[in-house]
C-alpha cells in the first residue's frame, strides 16, 4: 500500500511538472541569434538591445519585421522593455500570433509602439487585416460577424501614459490566452481585445518586432521573456 501511494505521488508530480508554464529568454543581450529579417541592414545590437534604425543613409520605405525563429506561439505572456527615439511619426510594434505574406510582410495582431503624442502607443492593431482593434484605453469585443463593441477602460487613454518615460526604457506585458489579448504598459492596462470572429482571428502564429516605414527613427528592445501558458 505504501509503495502504491508513493508511486501515485510520483506520477502526480510528473504530471504537474509536464503541465507547468515555461519561461524562456528570447534575446541573449549580445547577438541576433534566433532572429531573422528579410533585410538585416536595419537590425543590429546596440546598448545591449536589439536595435532597429531608419536613417537618411538607409531609409525605411517599407515596414520591416525581425522574426523570432523559435516557432509559433499560442497562449503566452510576453514581457519586454522598449525605447523609441525620433519625431512624432516614429512608429513600431510587436507582432503576435501573426504570419508572413509572400513579400515578408507580417499579417496579424500587432501591439503598437509610438511616441506618446501619437494615438498608437498601447493600442492593438490588425496589420494588413481589420486595422485598429482597440485604441489606447479601450476594451473591444469582436462578435463572430466582425462587429466591434468598444468600451472605455478605467482611467481612459491617458491613465496609462502617466508612467511613460519619453525616450527611456518602458515595459510591455502582453498576455494572449484563448481569444483574449491584454496589453499593459508599465503595469497599467492600455487595451483589451476579446476576439470572437472565427473567420479572422488567429489562435497561434509567429512573433516579430517591427520597424515602421517613415522618417529617421531608432527603436530598441531588450529583456524579452516569453512564458508559454499550458
Amino acid at each position: 500500500m505504501l509503495r502504491l501511494f508513493c508511486f501515485s505521488l510520483t506520477a502526480f508530480a510528473l504530471c504537474t511538472v509536464g503541465q507547468a508554464d515555461e519561461t524562456q529568454a528570447l534575446f541573449d543581450g549580445k547577438s541576433l541569434l534566433g532572429w531573422k529579417a528579410p533585410n538585416m541592414s536595419y537590425w543590429s545590437i546596440k546598448d545591449g538591445a536589439i536595435t532597429a534604425i531608419a536613417s537618411e543613409e538607409n531609409p525605411c520605405k517599407k515596414n520591416q519585421f525581425l522574426v523570432w525563429q523559435g516557432g509559433e506561439i499560442a497562449d503566452f505572456v510576453l514581457t519586454l522593455k522598449f525605447r523609441v527615439e525620433g519625431g512624432p511619426k516614429a512608429n513600431s510594434g510587436i507582432q503576435v500570433r501573426s504570419s508572413l505574406d509572400d513579400t515578408g510582410h507580417a499579417v496579424g495582431y500587432q501591439v503598437d509602439i509610438s511616441q506618446p503624442e501619437a494615438p498608437w502607443l498601447g493600442a492593438v492593431y490588425d496589420e494588413h487585416g481589420r486595422k485598429m482593434l482597440a485604441k489606447r484605453g479601450q476594451k473591444t469585443v469582436i462578435a463572430n460577424d466582425g462587429k466591434m463593441t468598444h468600451t472605455d477602460l478605467e482611467g481612459g487613454a491617458d491613465k496609462a501614459l502617466e508612467t511613460y518615460k519619453n525616450r527611456e526604457w518602458n515595459d510591455y506585458r502582453i498576455e494572449f490566452k484563448g481569444n483574449r489579448l491584454e496589453v499593459q504598459l508599465n503595469g497599467k492596462t492600455t487595451s483589451i481585445v476579446i476576439d470572437n470572429q472565427e473567420s479572422e482571428r488567429e489562435m497561434s502564429g509567429i512573433l516579430a518586432l517591427q520597424l515602421h516605414s517613415g522618417p529617421p527613427m531608432t527603436v530598441q528592445f531588450k529583456d524579452i521573456q516569453l512564458t508559454t501558458l499550458k
